[in-house]
């Protein structure tokens, strides 16, 4: 999802403000900034970590050969296509194909046999990101023969990433990695059937996203639009502080159905929220939860 990351791509370090940087100066100066981007762009970002936040800032303002941030907010609040890529840096897109194998294993066994028990799924991917989740649960529903009476729900706030799930493109180069996930997580076909290299990349079949609907969409200020029979938020939590979890994980709780599934990333947890009481625990490893009250 949209999401800002401490780490950049190949574990490098993101650029820092200059050592001579008025810390106390600085965070007024990133408040700000984020005030005027939720006021005049309807982003709302001041909820989101702190460190994480400030580092991605510094990232724009060098590569925008900027000074300080309060340079940055005067471009970024005047220029839209500065915005854009602001956003872009503040949403980094760290996800891959049945990412984490033996969650998806977990799924497959111990959460679709329960799906098969509905007329009709809904399944929400809130912060989908580039789309790579929404593809492998697409292709594990196929498998199980569960994809006809299925609709997915592929939202993010970030549009430039939406329309880049849409296309269903992925970078040829992950194909060995993907492949060997999707093994992992119990496929059952050769992977390989699921695209033709085309367009300088993996094409991957239009059947996969037939039932599904992209949408942009902000966990920050938007509201449910639907019941679901299971959610999938893996790792955007973390970048939340904790009153911000709460909220969304409220706005979870009204969305599932009862005995709805919810499930989060490896280091996400319902623990020590007021909703923890509301959930039973699937699986002893994975972070799958079942809505019983």
């Amino acid at each position: 999802m949209a999401v800002p990351v401490t780490p950049a791509h190949g574990g490098r370090a993101l650029p820092d403000a200059p050592a001579s940087y008025d810390t106390a100066l600085e965070r007024v100066e990133i408040e700000l900034l984020l005030e005027g981007v939720h006021r005049h762009y309807g982003f709302d970002f001041r909820s989101y970590a702190y460190a994480s936040i400030r580092r991605r800032l510094w990232k724009r303002i060098q590569a925008e050969g900027l000074r300080s941030v309060s340079e940055l907010q005067a471009r970024v609040l005047h220029e839209p296509a500065v915005m854009e890529r602001l956003l872009l840096d503040l949403s980094v897109n760290v996800t891959s194909m049945f990412r984490d194998p033996h969650f998806y294993l977990a799924f497959r066994t111990q959460v679709l046999p329960l799906m098969r028990t509905y007329p009709f799924i809904r399944i929400w991917h809130a912060g989908c990101s580039t789309g790579e989740e929404v593809y492998s649960m697409a292709i594990l529903l196929e498998e199980e023969g569960l994809y006809d009476r299925a609709r997915l729900y592929a939202t993010d706030i970030n549009d430039v990433v939406l329309q880049q799930a849409r296309s269903g493109i992925f970078p040829l180069e992950r194909m060995q990695e993907y492949t060997e996930n999707y093994l992992r997580a119990g496929g059952r076909r050769s992977f390989s059937e699921y695209y033709t290299a085309k367009y300088g990349g993996a094409l991957f079949s239009s059947a996969l996203t037939r039932n599904v609907v992209f949408a942009q969409h902000n966990l920050v200020t938007d509201r449910s639009f639907s019941e679901f029979n299971a959610i999938f938020c893996r790792n955007v939590l973390i970048y939340f502080d904790k009153a911000l979890q709460q909220r969304v994980q409220g706005l979870f709780y009204e969305s599932l159905v009862n005995f709805g599934v919810l499930a989060l990333g490896a280091k996400e947890s319902l623990r020590f929220s007021k909703y923890e009481p509301c959930y039973e625990r699937l699986h002893p490893n994975e972070k799958i939860y079942r809505k019983v009250k």
